[in-house]
């Protein structure tokens, strides 16, 4: 595979994947919490309001419900943990890419490429150890 090819099927694609998949997961992370932080504020309010109505208490269990529901796809997604690992990830590729880019190491140019791609490839083996090791028990995200 030449530079080229490599640079924009593996690495751009993977630099792609990874920016798409970060900001996936923090969106989902902080929907999720922003949901937790409203219903439990919501609910010391409620019951002070409507406590003792039966539309109250429904309210008030649909949204520790809710809270139980936000916490526990949170817990299994590790959509913080995924999301920090994926930018972390992407930060890295680009930053081989740029450094190879500019040429700033003083190899010749096809020990430059094989050194890239020695890296870029550690990066990728490293980020799929660390997403089983996250995701051991808690199913399967497909990528």
């Amino acid at each position: 595979m030449d530079k080229d090819t490599y640079l924009t099927e593996r690495v751009d694609e993977q630099i792609a994947w990874f920016d798409n998949a970060s900001m996936k997961n923090q969106r989902a992370f902080n929907r999720c919490r922003v949901i937790e932080m409203v219903s439990a504020a919501a609910i010391p309010f409620i019951t002070g309001m409507w406590g003792d109505t039966t539309i109250g208490k429904v309210i008030v269990g649909g949204l520790g419900v809710l809270i139980g529901i936000c916490a526990g796809l949170i817990s299994l997604k590790k959509y913080q943990e995924n999301w920090v690992s994926y930018r972390a990830q992407c930060e890295a590729l680009k930053h081989e890419k740029y450094v190879f880019l500019s040429r700033c190491d003083d190899c010749k140019e096809e020990e430059a490429f094989c050194q890239f791609v020695k890296k870029v490839e550690g990066i990728l083996s490293q980020e799929n150890t660390q997403w089983q090791a996250r995701n051991r028990n808690t199913g399967k995200e497909k990528r």
